[in-house]
């Protein structure tokens, strides 16, 4: 008997969203105002598969609002499609909005092959699901040695960026790893775009319109100190658990 398929384990890349709040209201808004249609950054996803992650809530009242944010994050150009860590209630409504449930961790299955026999063993296979990883083909670095003009976007996905001209106002630099700029960043630098805390940016002149690393970002509304404004600096996230950027110059 001739073998016409095959079922295997696999392992997807996927974006999880950590919620940290059951006020749906505002956290649609902050959905809407940095990722929505009418944001500075509306494509910056590109359809990535998403699993909510719930495990920083308790509660059950954002259960009837679930189908809200779902509709809210696919206008944000993701694709929701797992969930987990969730309560009774929001489980429920989650598989009724078609989401599938995922554990932390799950064991990978084995490739299994239809065998010659009159009642071919299929085994199911269940996905491993990994938080905030985007692995793509090519290089683990995107070097870039043009200037950026404004209106212009370089997204290093799954990899580090590293410019060796301006990044002028107006254009953007985004990574899922550190970003590098040897020269001045006067545009928008987003590193750890996935959700990588450990990402850094580094600029020899660090005078950007905005800076953000896995999300947290600070605007040229707030201005930098006047050692770090202009100057070699890097930029990083507290370890503290305070979710606060650090701005340090870079001393020869």
């Amino acid at each position: 008997m001739a073998h016409t398929f095959e079922i295997k384990s696999a392992q997807l890349p996927l974006v999880a969203l950590l919620l940290k709040t059951a006020d749906i209201t505002r956290l649609i808004e902050d959905l809407n105002t940095q990722f929505g249609p009418d944001s500075q950054s509306p494509d910056f996803f590109d359809h990535d598969a998403l699993v909510l992650d719930f495990s920083q809530l308790e509660s059950d009242k954002l259960s009837q609002a679930l189908p809200y944010l779902l509709t809210t994050l696919q206008s944000c150009r993701l694709k929701p499609i797992a969930f987990r860590n969730a309560t009774q209630a929001v489980a429920t409504e989650a598989k009724a909005c078609g989401l599938v449930e995922v554990p932390v961790d799950t064991p990978r299955g084995k490739s299994v092959e239809r065998k010659n026999t009159d009642r071919p063993l299929i085994r199911p296979v269940r996905d491993v699901v990994r938080e905030t990883i985007r692995e793509v083909p090519g290089p683990a670095t995107l070097v870039i040695d043009k200037p950026l003009r404004s209106g212009q976007k370089i997204y290093a996905r799954g990899a580090d960026l590293v410019v060796l001209a301006m990044v002028n106002m107006g254009a953007e630099v985004v990574a899922d790893g550190n970003i590098h700029v040897y020269a001045p960043l006067r545009g928008k630098a987003m590193a750890g775009a996935s959700g990588n805390t450990q990402a850094r940016i580094f600029s020899l002149c660090l005078e950007p319109e905005l800076i953000s690393i896995a999300g947290v970002y600070r605007t040229s509304e707030n201005p930098l100190s006047k050692d770090i404004q202009g100057k070699p600096a890097q930029v990083r996230l507290s370890n503290d658990g305070q979710d606060k950027l650090l701005f340090e110059a870079l001393n020869s």
